[in-house]
C-alpha cells in the first residue's frame, strides 16, 4: 500500500521537526515548504493526499493560499493551523471547505487525530460500525423471537431502518446482506403477528396501535390551533427509511418535536388507508355513510376523488371550525404553481397538502427502464427520493411555511416494498388488479403466502358480493395470473408494490415539527 502523502507550509517549518518525524514513523510521506506559494507550485507540480497551511505566512496568507489550492484541486482537503483564534478568519476558512481547523501550538497526536479524521474516516467508521452491528445483530435475532406487540414491532422495525442506513455506505457488503436476512426474517415474523391481531384492534377495549382512521383525531387534531397556522403534508406512498433519507434536510428549517410511527390499515392502499386518514373512517363505514363518494375496486372512475369532502365532515363530525384549504399536488407545475402562492395559505388555521410524487416514482419504476436503473434496490430508491426532495417545490413550500411560522406534520398514507417472489393466484373478471391484494369471489391462491380474510366486515371492508373475500400477499411476494405468467412475473419482479403486508408497508411516519 502506497504511503499518504502530506503538504506541510509554514513560514516556521523548521520548528515543526519533531512532529514531523513522529508522523514520518507512521509510515506518512511528508512535503515541506516555507510559503503560499512554494505550497502552490507543490500542489500544480504533485499529488498529494492532504494539505497542513499556516494561516499566518508572508507574502500569501493562509487564506490566499487555500483559495489558489481550492482552485487547483478542489477535491485536495486542506488543514488550516493558526495561532490566531480570530472569529472571521474562522468563518472565512470554514466557508472556503476546510477540512479542519487547529489554533497552535499543536502536538504531534492532534495532527495525527486530524489525519485520521480526514483520510482514514470511512474506513474507521466502517470498521465500527460493522463492529456495532454484529454485536448488536445478535439482540435483534432474540427479540424476534419475543416480540409480540404492536409497540414492540415499532420498535424493532426501527432499529433495523437504524442499521440498514448506517451499514449501507460500509466497504463490508457481507454485513449488508446479513441485515437484509434479518429484515426478511422480521417480516415473515411480522405477517404472523398481523394475521393473529389484525382483526382484534377494531373489538371495544382491546388496546390497539393509532391507525390510518384513528390517526386525525388522535395526532393531527391536537397540533391544530387558531394561535399558530399549520401546514399538514401527506406524502403518498412514503416509507419509513425514506422520510429518515430526507429529513437531515427539514432539520435546516424545523425542529422535530413529535415521531410517533402508526400503523396502516389493510389494504395498505391510497384509496383505503388515505380516505381512512381523512375521513376517520374504515372504508366499510366510508362506503355506508357516503356511497357518494365511496367507490369499491372494480367500480370505474377515481377512488381518492373525495379527500377533502372526507376532511370536512370529519371536522364538523368532531365539532371544529377550523379555516382550511387542501390541495392535491400530482406532477411539478402544480407544486411550482402553490409554492409561488404559498403566502396567500398564512391565514388559514389548517392548510393541507397531498403530494404524490413518490407514489408516482414507485409506479415509473414498474414502466420506465431508466428508473429501473437508478432505483434498483432499497438504497437507490432512498437516494431517488432524497434527490427529488432537494430539488421540489415541496422543499420550497416547507422553507416559505417555516418563515411564516407554521407548525409542520408530515406524514404519509402507507409504505411500499420491493417485490421478489411470484405467487398465482386466480379469480373471475370481477376480481380486483391490485398486486399485493385480491379482493373478490371465488379466489383461488397459495394459503403459504398470503393472509385470508374470508369476511371482510371483521376487519371493516366492504364487500363488492356476499361471497367475496380479500387476500393479502405477505412479506415480498406479489399475485400473478397464470395467464401468460412468465412475462408478468418479469415485468413485475423488483418492482415497488403496496397493498400487502409487510413492515415497510403498514409501520409509517408521523412527525410533528416546529419552525427554527
Amino acid at each position: 500500500m502506497s504511503k499518504i502523502k502530506v503538504l506541510w507550509a509554514d513560514d516556521e517549518i523548521d520548528l515543526l521537526k519533531p512532529h514531523i518525524l513522529f508522523l514520518e514513523k507512521k509510515s506518512y510521506e511528508v512535503t515541506t515548504c516555507k510559503s503560499g506559494s512554494e505550497a502552490v507550485d507543490e500542489v500544480k507540480q504533485n499529488r498529494f493526499d492532504i494539505v497542513f497551511l499556516d494561516e499566518n505566512m508572508p507574502g500569501l496568507t493562509g487564506l490566499e493560499t487555500l483559495h489558489e489550492i481550492k482552485a487547483i484541486r478542489t477535491d485536495l482537503p486542506v488543514i488550516m493551523i493558526t495561532k490566531s483564534e480570530e472569529e472571521y478568519i474562522m468563518e472565512e476558512a470554514i466557508g472556503s471547505k476546510i477540512a479542519d481547523y487547529l489554533i497552535k501550538p499543536v502536538n504531534p497526536n492532534q495532527i495525527l487525530l486530524s489525519l485520521k479524521k480526514n483520510l482514514d474516516h470511512t474506513r474507521l467508521v466502517s470498521e465500527k460500525t460493522t463492529l456495532n452491528y454484529q454485536q448488536e445483530f445478535r439482540k435483534i435475532a432474540m427479540e424476534l423471537t419475543d416480540v409480540d406487540s404492536f409497540q414492540e414491532w415499532v420498535d424493532l422495525y426501527l432499529k433495523l431502518i437504524y442499521w440498514e442506513l448506517e451499514l449501507e455506505n460500509v466497504e463490508d457488503t457481507g454485513m449488508f446482506e446479513i441485515l437484509t436476512s434479518q429484515k426478511n426474517e422480521a417480516n415473515i415474523e411480522f405477517c404472523k403477528f398481523i394475521e393473529k391481531n389484525y382483526s382484534t384492534w377494531f373489538d371495544k377495549g382491546v388496546e390497539a396501535p393509532t391507525l390510518s382512521h384513528t390517526l386525525f383525531k388522535s395526532k393531527i387534531l391536537p397540533e391544530i390551533s387558531k394561535q399558530q397556522p399549520t401546514l399538514l403534508v401527506v406524502i403518498d406512498n412514503l416509507r419509513y427509511d425514506q422520510w429518515k433519507s430526507f429529513e437531515p434536510i427539514i432539520a435546516n428549517h424545523y425542529k422535530k418535536i413529535k415521531e410517533e410511527p402508526f400503523y396502516s390499515i389493510l389494504p395498505t392502499a391510497t384509496q383505503y388507508a388515505r380516505n381512512a386518514i381523512f375521513s376517520g373512517l374504515m372504508p366499510s363505514d366510508m362506503e355506508k355513510i357516503y356511497p357518494e363518494y365511496w367507490l369499491n375496486d372494480t367500480e370505474e372512475g377515481g377512488k381518492n376523488l373525495y379527500e377533502e369532502e372526507f376532511l370536512r365532515a370529519q371536522l364538523k363530525r368532531l365539532g371544529k371550525e377550523y379555516k382550511t384549504q387542501y390541495h392535491k399536488i400530482t406532477n411539478v407545475t402544480k407544486g411550482r404553481k402553490l409554492a409561488d402562492n404559498f403566502r396567500s395559505q398564512k391565514d388559514n388555521d389548517l392548510t393541507v397538502l397531498v403530494y404524490n410524487f413518490v407514489d408516482m416514482l414507485s409506479h415509473s419504476k414498474t414502466e420506465l427502464e431508466v428508473i429501473k436503473e437508478l432505483a434498483s434496490n432499497d438504497k437507490s430508491y432512498r437516494s431517488l427520493t432524497q434527490s427529488w426532495f432537494k430539488n421540489s417545490p415541496l422543499l420550497d413550500i416547507i422553507q416559505q411555511a417555516q418563515s411564516l411560522g407554521f407548525k409542520l406534520i408530515l406524514t404519509t398514507d402507507h409504505g411500499t416494498i420491493n417485490v421478489k417472489n411470484p405467487s398465482k393466484v386466480v379469480g373471475d373478471k370481477n376480481t380486483s388488479l391490485n398486486l399485493r391484494y385480491k379482493t373478490g369471489k371465488s379466489l383461488t391462491y397459495n394459503e403459504k403466502d398470503v393472509v385470508v380474510a374470508k369476511d371482510p366486515k371483521k376487519i371493516h371492508l366492504p364487500s363488492i358480493n356476499m361471497s367475496s373475500s380479500f387476500i393479502f400477499a405477505k412479506e415480498n411476494y406479489f399475485l400473478a395470473y397464470p395467464n401468460n405468467f412468465n412475462y408478468y412475473v418479469n415485468y413485475y419482479r423488483n418492482s415497488y408494490q403496496h397493498g400487502g403486508i409487510s413492515l415497510e408497508e403498514m409501520i409509517i411516519p408521523f412527525a410533528v415539527l416546529e419552525p427554527r
